[in-house]
């Protein structure tokens, strides 16, 4: 009699355990080839430095992180995320680097109330008329970089600007983001195929236009070709160049090289930014990757999974409860690599952006040096729109 006591009792407790092993799961779709490979790496090495020091799990609970590339393919990364959310039963979804991947896939996300938090873009929609309480743009809106990248410009007297970006979402909020900071008229305003690589008829345009400057938005491989050409056409002798730090960061430097030095970039976050958090990063960063310094991808993407694990924590690992993971998301209640974080009312953060320039280290090494500040809390122009 006890004896089947005994086995009834593990009948009724067994289920419970099994519930309570039950992984929590995290899709990420990557960008590791395509148009984006290059960020789509950093990010990657992000996203497996910030599971390593978590012992891959969330919150102290087994976690599960399906990391799959869907090369910058806006219709490939709906597949996947139709994938992740039916058979994969997801609990959480992150890692594209393109606005318009984001585009393609919030509505699907948002549809079966997975939090997307967006480790890279933050388009213009989804912080204005399209906001979402399923959408955490824990990197940036779209525009922002490119804004305090026109107030470097105004303030340091260039009068006559070129602006260039790739013809997608974030491209148009690129230029839309500088002109604002700017605040005057640009000389010419020009839109290149995306994922180009040969900018000839662009530097043959810059030749003869005469700029003060350019501001370039070419992330990636677009930036590198760019950069090289630029440089090789002898441009950099008399027109200054500025970029979001998209355009100036740790993969276009090592890509390029001394030709970086002297670009001015903007970005919310820096390798030599002063807080514990980041040190403690940039530290497990270089020891982890051949004592590279990290990227603003890299650190967005360790960002994503600590806030991940923080709301994790905070709801007792109950992810199936969607009202109490969303209040924990919002409280952001992580240490950011960037110090203190908040979110706005439309779940983008509110936070200050820095001017960066490029220079060769005592040491000998061509990186980024934080030399000032642009904006102290930057809240997007597009959260009046957000009337959730």
């Amino acid at each position: 009699m006890r004896l089947l006591q005994r086995l009834l009792v593990a009948l009724l407790v067994l289920p419970g355990l099994a519930l309570a092993q039950t992984p929590i799961k995290v899709g990420i779709a990557n960008d590791l080839s395509g148009p984006f490979a290059a960020l789509g790496a950093e990010a990657r090495d992000g996203f497996n430095l910030a599971i390593k020091q978590l012992g891959g799990k969330l919150g102290g609970y087994p976690a599960e992180f399906l990391q799959t590339d869907m090369g910058g393919n806006p219709d490939q990364a709906k597949q996947l995320v139709t994938r992740y959310i039916h058979r994969d039963k997801i609990d959480f979804f992150t890692g594209p680097i393109g606005s318009n991947v984001a585009l393609a896939v919030g509505p699907a996300l948002f549809a079966a109330k997975i939090p997307y938090l967006s480790n890279n873009p933050g388009p213009s929609q989804f912080a204005g008329a399209q906001c979402n309480d399923y959408f955490f743009g824990l990197s940036y809106q779209n525009d922002a970089f490119h804004e305090a990248a026109g107030k470097v410009a105004a303030d340091r007297g260039f009068k006559k600007m070129v602006i260039l970006a790739p013809d997608y979402p974030a491209g148009k909020d690129a230029l839309n983001g500088f002109k604002r900071g700017y605040k005057s008229a640009v000389g010419q305003e020009t839109y290149t195929k995306l994922g180009q690589i040969d900018y000839a008829a662009e530097i043959a345009q810059l030749r003869e236009a005469k700029p003060d400057a350019i501001y370039i938005f070419l992330p990636g491989g677009m930036g590198i070709n760019f950069i090289k050409q630029f440089v090789s056409a002898g441009l950099n002798q008399n027109i200054k160049i500025i970029g979001p730090g998209f355009s100036g960061d740790e993969d276009v430097i090592q890509a390029v090289g001394e030709p970086m030095i002297g670009m001015f970039n903007t970005a919310q976050w820096a390798y030599d930014l002063d807080n514990p958090e980041n040190k403690k990063f940039v530290d497990a960063f270089r020891k982890a990757y051949n004592n590279r310094n990290p990227s603003v991808y890299a650190a967005q993407a360790y960002d994503v999974i600590m806030a991940i694990d923080a709301a994790v924590r905070a709801t007792g690992g109950k992810v199936s409860d969607r009202a109490a993971v969303l209040a924990a998301l919002k409280k952001a209640d992580f240490s950011s690599v960037r110090g203190k974080f908040a979110y706005g009312v439309n779940n983008f953060p509110i936070q200050p952006y820095y001017v960066r320039v490029i220079e060769k280290g005592a040491d000998g090494r061509i990186t980024n040096k934080l030399v000032g500040k642009v904006f102290d809390s930057y809240q997007d122009v597009y959260v009046g729109e957000c009337k959730k």
